[in-house]
């Protein structure tokens, strides 16, 4: 079987000559590419012939990589055709006709992990073993029949469940698998994770269902027509007082079902509102009702459609049997249930905006009583960013502008929650045809939403993470080289030099580079932590002095500490990060002035809560608001306002990593950050930290976090051999030089498979190695595996720009491995090399270039001034 990822071996598996060259494959996969855009951008008619081109596209870029890799291709655009079949998120695998792996990429093994057989690195060795993972005979029958078609050279498409392995027990998730045949026998397999996309389909069909059971059981008839009177709906209610099956009234003309000297209730706009109308039932009986109509304009002359309420007289619901208490036969007693007993939740508002009426659903909606609503303004009840949206749609109803508005808003409810709901707003008129007020109906899409949301969401933050994290890797390995070279030169240039001065300006700059490279760490939560337990009144006041210098003097700072607040465990340097950000960004939202206030309460949920994008599991909390009088946020900034390098400031003014830093940290720290705001009406940022109620921890309350790896000033030099890897070359030459300098022997190699030619080719005694993790080809941790066997003693440091987080699980199944995070300084290098070479190495921490705490809170000041 191939290696996923490795080149395949150059074995023929009975296909030609003439498919195994790369020429084709480039040709073949431009060509799809290039159809593939066309038809996106041919409109929504096309997409489904879009999405089959793009998935051939795929399919020849997946044969691509395999016939560069086999045929030895070394060229850089080969190698990059590779990586990206290699680093596609859909799962390949190339199947000889045979049967046996020719190409898969890890995206395969990632998809079926638990088709992998034990022992084998996760890799799955055979088609048979994902049909064992799949759950069900069902799914096993018609992956059975997906491998037989395969084989007889016809293509298909399934959906299968399997086991996860990784969730809770039970947890099943769903892939998609596409086979092509190609030439030869072979076949190539596409596999997806289609798990979100199928629970979303699930809650849309749920609610899909439940509205049209409403709309069936409704205790009122109800039709759509088109503009030429043919039935296009009829729920079971009115066709069931007709005689008939609602699928008999669908496609026949509406006066099929009027009696003959009826006009009917017309098809035209100017026929609508309520009209009397006499039906006629199957059985040549008669009845009367009134009709109450809307439409749907087709921007035309008529039309598109009618949506109508049949609402049987009192006079014939008598006959038919029924009767109210004391006799009374009153209209509007008869269809009291049509409003108190409606499946949907439904407001009357008054010609001031004010609830006039509400119904028992719109109540358990919104989980309140009669007497909080009724006369207050219907405003107060839709979230703040979207009032002004819901006034301007309610002032074309009320004017006459449309008949009708439909939008969707969001509403606080009772415990805190936020209720998304589809409203649709009609005009109430009375006898005269005069304006009396609005019917607003409600139906509740919050958990449709929610799961909608989430997975965009989640989609979008994971792929900024990784791009954040993966440039600030990047930036960490260059920041190093400058850092270092730096201080190489500090050591040849003294105070007294003329270079001196420039020399430090190029290393504070890089200092300061490496805080915004540390932000973007911070938004992708792959920065080294240090919790403590740490009291947040306690830790507020401490910044007190600081943050008074930040916002100046036109500013002003209130401070609200709640009572009886539970500890909660953070990082003490990150935590002040959050309240410095948060309070920088305050004032700048207040250039003329205002006040600042910063409130702390603890925060109680007995059930989980769905707020914005995230959903608070149950637990207690400690709230953190820091509310402003400021400029507010427009709706359109509101979902974009935490990502990394969006600003509203103008060019220059800022980086845009403030509130994405502040994002990350409070969600590394298991928290949630929210925001509320409006124009005009300031902004409120609410950050819920969860208590922490284990017993205190040997360091102090709010102690500052311990010392990272910069040792006290003393002599550095030392003796032995050392081992560097690293695939960077600057990095490589700045820490080979800086160690020579101190005293030791140094080999060098520049990634994990150079390093075991170095081991084996010396006689020399190697006493520790020092090694980048992330490398191409063999990483840190496989590297130190393999060596440990051959040298069980030798000490290990492992060195990434990633945090040590990262590689928390590998770092910690042996406690011997020390970590030292980029970018070091030569002091930092040389400090650690000495510690871990005299046996008192200690983890490293993620200040970096900065030997305290006490140093990095003023460089919080500096990089956060205007």
């Amino acid at each position: 079987m191939a290696e996923s990822g490795n080149s395949p071996k150059n074995s023929t598996n009975g296909m030609p000559n003439w498919l195994r060259g790369p020429v084709l494959w480039v040709v073949l996969t431009g060509i799809l590419a290039g159809a593939a855009a066309v038809l996106h951008m041919s409109g929504p008619a096309y997409s489904v012939h879009a999405l089959t081109v793009t998935g051939l596209a795929l399919a020849a870029l997946a044969f691509l990589a395999w016939t560069l890799g086999a045929s030895g291709a070394d060229d850089p655009a080969a190698r990059m055709l590779r990586s990206a079949a290699d680093d596609a998120p859909d799962g390949l695998l190339i199947v000889a006709g045979d049967g046996s792996f020719v190409y898969t990429n890890p995206a395969f093994h990632r998809l079926f992990h638990m088709a992998a057989a034990a022992g084998s690195g996760g890799q799955v060795e055979s088609l048979d073993a994902i049909g064992r993972a799949l759950g069900g005979d069902e799914a096993v029958t018609a992956f059975q029949r997906l491998k037989s078609n395969a084989e007889t050279g016809v293509g298909g498409r399934a959906e299968f469940s399997v086991a996860s392995g990784t969730g809770a027990p039970g947890t099943v998730e769903w892939r998609r698998l596409t086979v092509s045949p190609v030439a030869g026998g072979g076949a190539l397999w596409r596999a997806e994770d289609i798990t979100a996309s199928r629970e979303v389909d699930s809650v849309r069909r749920e609610e899909e269902t439940s509205l049209a059971d409403f709309l069936d059981l409704l205790p009122v008839g109800f039709f759509s027509a088109d503009g030429k009177g043919r039935i296009l709906f009829a729920n079971l209610i009115l066709a069931g007082w007709l005689g008939v099956r609602p699928e008999e009234m669908v496609s026949r003309g509406l006066d099929e079902f009027i009696a003959g000297d009826d006009p009917g209730p017309g098809t035209t706009p100017e026929g609508g509102g309520a009209a009397e109308v006499t039906f006629r039932r199957r059985d040549a009986g008669t009845f009367k009702a009134w009709v109450v109509q809307s439409y749907a304009e087709d921007g035309g002359d008529g039309p598109a459609y009618s949506r109508s309420v049949v609402l049987p007289a009192a006079d014939w619901q008598h006959q038919a049997g029924g009767s109210t208490d004391n006799g009374d036969s009153r209209p509007e007693i008869r269809l009291h249930w049509l409003f108190d007993e409606a499946p949907v939740g439904i407001v009357l508002l008054d010609l001031q905006g004010n609830i006039a009426e509400c119904n028992r659903a719109f109540l358990k909606l919104v989980g309140l009583h009669p007497e909080v609503l009724i006369g207050q303004p219907f405003a107060e009840r839709v979230a703040k960013e979207d009032r002004g949206e819901i006034s301007a749609a309610l002032s074309k109803v009320v004017m006459g502008t449309v008949r009708a508005a439909h939008m969707e808003v969001r509403m606080p409810s009772a415990g805190g929650r936020q209720l998304v709901t589809s409203l649709y707003a009609s005009r109430l008129e009375n006898a005269l045809g005069e304006l009396s007020g609005l019917a607003i109906h409600f139906i509740d899409t919050t958990e449709h939403k929610n799961l909608e949301v989430q997975f965009a969401q989640s989609q979008k933050m994971q792929a900024i993470g990784q791009l954040a994290g993966g440039v600030a890797h990047d930036f960490n390995n260059l920041l190093t080289a400058m850092i270092g070279f730096s201080d190489l030169l500090l050591t040849r240039h003294g105070p007294d030099d003329p270079s001196f001065a420039d020399i430090q300006q190029i290393k504070q700059n890089a200092n300061r580079a490496t805080n915004l490279v540390r932000q973007l760490l911070a938004f992708s939560r792959q920065q080294t932590l240090a919790p403590v337990r740490l009291d947040i009144t306690e830790a507020i006041n401490e910044l007190n002095s600081l943050l008074g210098r930040l916002i100046g003097e036109k500013i002003e700072l209130n401070l609200e500490h709640g009572k009886d607040l539970m500890p909660v465990k953070a990082d003490r340097g990150q935590f002040d990060q959050v309240i410095i950000n948060l309070v920088v960004n305050a004032r700048d939202a207040m250039p003329g002035g205002g006040q600042i206030t910063i409130r702390t309460s603890p925060f109680g949920l007995d059930a989980p809560m769905q707020r914005g994008h995230d959903l608070m599991p149950a637990g207690n909390y400690v709230l953190i608001e820091v509310a402003d009088t400021g400029v507010g946020i427009r709706k359109e900034n509101m979902e974009k306002i935490f990502e990394p390098f969006f600003s509203t400031k103008g060019v220059g003014s800022g980086t845009g990593l403030g509130l994405s830093t502040v994002y990350g940290i409070v969600h590394q720290s298991r928290g949630f950050v929210f925001v509320d705001s409006a124009p005009g009406e300031g902004t409120t940022f609410s950050v819920y930290l969860p208590e922490y109620t284990e017993d205190a921890e040997t360091e102090a309350a709010a102690a500052p976090p311990p010392a990272p790896e910069m040792a006290p000033e003393g002599d550095l030099t030392g003796t032995g051999t050392v081992l560097l890897v690293e695939d960077e070359d600057a990095v490589r030459m700045f820490g080979a030089r800086a160690l020579r300098n101190k005293g030791y022997n140094v080999l060098e190699a520049e990634n994990g498979e150079g390093a075991l030619d170095v081991i084996n080719g010396t006689d020399e005694n190697i006493d520790l190695i020092i090694s980048d993790v992330v490398m191409p080809g063999m990483d840190g941790h496989t590297l130190v595996r393999l060596v440990r066997h051959e040298l069980p003693d030798v000490k290990v440091i492992l060195m990434s720009g990633y945090a040590e987080d990262v590689f928390r699980d590998e770092i910690d199944r042996d406690p011997t491995i020390q970590f030292l995070a980029k970018p070091f300084s030569l002091r930092g290098l040389a400090s650690k090399v000495k510690e871990v070479m005299a046996g008192e190495g200690r983890r490293g921490f993620g200040l970096g270039i900065f030997r305290t705490y006490q140093e990095y809170v003023p460089f919080l000041l500096y990089i956060s001034r205007d």
